[in-house]
């Protein structure tokens, strides 16, 4: 099997480009612009095979076209959003190959965020957007609480040691506020510590893992005791059922300002 490596290449103002390559070809997912990932591209001396992006919000596309057009490689994308410089349109449960690459990517439609929102998941690692941040979760601009959820959960699901690959720098500012909802989770505090020094060092936080999730993101733990509890805390009840839950600490976290 081809050893393969994953980068995030930084763009905007906190987004990461994700690009994935074996040493000459290489795959780039939600390209916000277009010269970070030229100028990772050549330092490299990688040949680009393949665009993928996960929804249609400008952070996420702006640089496809011009990447496109330079490269004259096949873009792909939601088909259930309106994306005008896609050459691929896709649905749950069909199959992204990379041939370059050997590589083979599932296709799960994972609405919420936005109406269309895609994931694209590996043998051991997952490019999901902005639906599954580390220590958080992204808004709900289009979708549900209910379908935020059910994605959440079916992400949650995968091998503990499936790579997080998400699109945003959003890291600290989301355990800030898992500080709030657990202040007692060891796994919170000791990965807490392990991020901020390596944004101190000017490092980037991602990838996260499954497994990490599971024990640090509020969104991923409203079953449990702790979570349930700081939601009562904060609105005097905690309803049983878990997507109600999740609204209300989607709802908290909205207007979290610490």
């Amino acid at each position: 099997m081809t050893q393969t490596f994953l980068e995030p290449i930084a763009a905007l103002s906190d987004n990461y480009i994700w690009m994935l390559h074996d040493g000459r070809h290489a795959v780039v997912v939600d390209p916000a612009e277009a010269a970070p990932v030229r100028a990772a591209l050549a330092a490299r001396g990688l040949n680009l095979a393949a665009l993928l992006v996960t929804h249609h919000h400008a952070d996420h596309t702006g640089g496809v076209p011009a990447l496109r057009a330079e490269y004259e490689v096949p873009a792909y994308g939601p088909a259930a959003e309106d994306i005008a410089c896609l050459t691929h349109r896709l649905r749950e449960g069909e199959v992204v190959e990379i041939p370059q690459l050997g590589l083979k990517l599932a296709v799960w439609e994972i609405p919420g965020h936005t109406r269309g929102h895609l994931a694209y998941v590996g043998a051991d690692f997952a490019f999901c957007g902005d639906t599954l941040f580390s220590a958080g979760c992204g808004r709900l601009f289009e979708g549900t609480p209910a379908q935020m959820y059910a994605s959440l959960q079916r992400l949650a699901a995968l091998p503990e040691t499936t790579r997080v690959c998400c699109a945003h720098e959003y890291t600290l500012a989301n355990l800030r506020f898992a500080a709030v909802v657990e202040p007692d989770n060891a796994d919170r505090i000791a990965y807490q510590g392990r991020c901020e020094a390596k944004r101190a060092a000017g490092e980037p936080t991602l990838p996260s893992t499954i497994g990490l999730e599971r024990a640090v993101n509020p969104f991923l733990r409203v079953h449990t005791p702790t979570v349930a509890a700081a939601i009562a805390q904060h609105y005097g009840y905690c309803p049983a059922d878990p997507v109600e839950r999740f609204r209300l600490l989607r709802q908290w976290k909205d207007g979290f300002r610490g």
